[in-house]
């Protein structure tokens, strides 16, 4: 199945320079990122996640937040498309076609296409148990470190073991972005205004985000709480999220909230392969000149053969070039993530060329598992049954309905 019928010419775009203030107002909507041109041409996105990454100044530029993302064309397989997203922490992918962007592909319309294929798995098959939650009380800027911190995009917020709430990155960034341009009477003015009168400095604006982020996250978390049981079909979650307009569901056993299950578990099931061996992903292969794909995954195999007592799922290898350079060799930026049955493990490294990025940041992972210094959850390898269901729905090319 390939995305040729969900691809989506309607989608947000922006000038390279844009400055930060008007591109919170970009994401006043639910998108989960905005295209960026320069003189019409494509240039990158620029996502969510990058905007609550740090403190920008507002009048910084969205070139300086462009984030490079695989391309996809349109008769690329569903499956590769959920494995980019996934790898490379993505909701939305530019398609392009013969050198031209054609539109995007977003996880939403890749989901919506293959939700009654996940019949064959239920959400205890995929769902999230190690939760992480916070109070009603928990402050907005504690509420961004967990989400940091654990590199997670929602947290349930729970009082006296009930859900009463979910608080995504979305709702802190956007309601912190909207909170502050609404008591300077719009959006801020850029700083090369020439003429015109400020709201204020960057000082001031950051000491409105510094006000924001001391509220309690029950000012913005989503309610009522939209539940799950692990015994539900995993398309009818997916089902729910779709039409409810939600990325989560919290899941509950006997009014007890024991995991949550997102629209990113239910891509990663896509990603499922009948292979036994390693599975390694790489985002931005194009920047490999001086090691080849063999080389990385046998870079990653041999950490791995060190620590026997973990259970490798899968890895994901993410590169990204910066603009400066070093007799004519690029800086690169190298992310190793591991998913292993005992945590989720992260090394990166820069370097110039990709060799030497890849070896700091084998190195650093090295050193994390060593430490068993764990940045996420556990995750749950299918099992043979489970693959075998999931392979042969997608050989059969047809949904099998309950």
């Amino acid at each position: 199945m390939d995305i040729r019928d969900i691809v989506s010419t309607e989608f947000e775009t922006v000038d390279s320079d844009t400055p930060v203030s008007e591109l919170l107002g970009a994401f006043e909507e639910p998108l989960r990122a905005v295209v960026v041109t320069n003189d019409g041409e494509y240039r990158g996105l620029v996502t969510r996640r990058q905007l609550s990454s740090g403190r920008h100044p507002p009048d910084e530029k969205a070139r300086n937040l462009v984030w490079h993302v695989a391309k996809v064309t349109p008769s690329t397989n569903v499956r590769e498309v959920a494995r980019l997203m996934v790898g490379g922490n993505v909701q939305l992918l530019p398609v392009f076609e013969n050198g031209d962007l054609r539109g995007v592909v977003t996880a939403d319309a890749v989901l919506e296409a293959v939700a009654p294929f996940l019949n064959v798995l239920a959400v205890e098959d995929v769902y999230t148990r190690d939760l992480v939650t916070a109070h009603p009380e928990t402050t907005l800027g504690e509420v961004l470190h967990l989400l940091r911190e654990h590199k997670i995009t929602h947290l349930p917020v729970v009082e006296e073991d009930e859900a009463v709430g979910v608080a995504s990155l979305f709702d802190v960034v956007n309601f912190s972005g909207r909170e502050i341009r609404k008591e300077q009477g719009g959006s801020p003015p850029r700083f090369d205004s020439v003429g015109g009168r400020s709201h204020g400095g960057f000082g001031e604006r950051r000491g409105d985000l510094d006000r924001m982020l001391d509220l309690p996250v029950r000012n913005v978390m989503s309610e009522p709480v939209l539940t799950t049981s692990p015994d539900a079909g995993l398309d009818e979650a997916v089902e729910t999220m779709l039409a409810e307009g939600v990325s989560s569901l919290v899941v509950t056993t006997g009014g007890e909230s024991v995991g949550i299950v997102t629209k990113t578990d239910a891509l990663d099931v896509l990603t499922v392969t009948d292979e036994d061996h390693l599975d390694v992903r790489i985002i931005g292969i194009d920047l490999m000149d001086d090691i080849t794909r063999e080389e990385v995954s046998g870079m990653i195999e041999r950490i791995a053969d060190k620590y026997r007592q973990l259970s490798v799922l899968e890895a994901d290898v993410y590169l990204h070039e910066h603009k400066e350079t070093f007799r004519g060799t690029p800086l690169i930026l190298a992310r190793i993530r591991l998913f292993t049955d005992k945590g989720h493990f992260v090394g990166t490294g820069e370097g110039y060329g990709a060799a030497h990025a890849l070896r700091l940041a084998s190195n650093v992972l090295e050193r994390q598992v060593l430490e068993g210094k764990e940045y996420a959850r556990s995750k749950k390898h299918p099992s043979a049954e489970e693959k075998e269901k999931l392979l042969g729905w997608w050989l059969a090319g047809s949904a099998r309905r309950r």
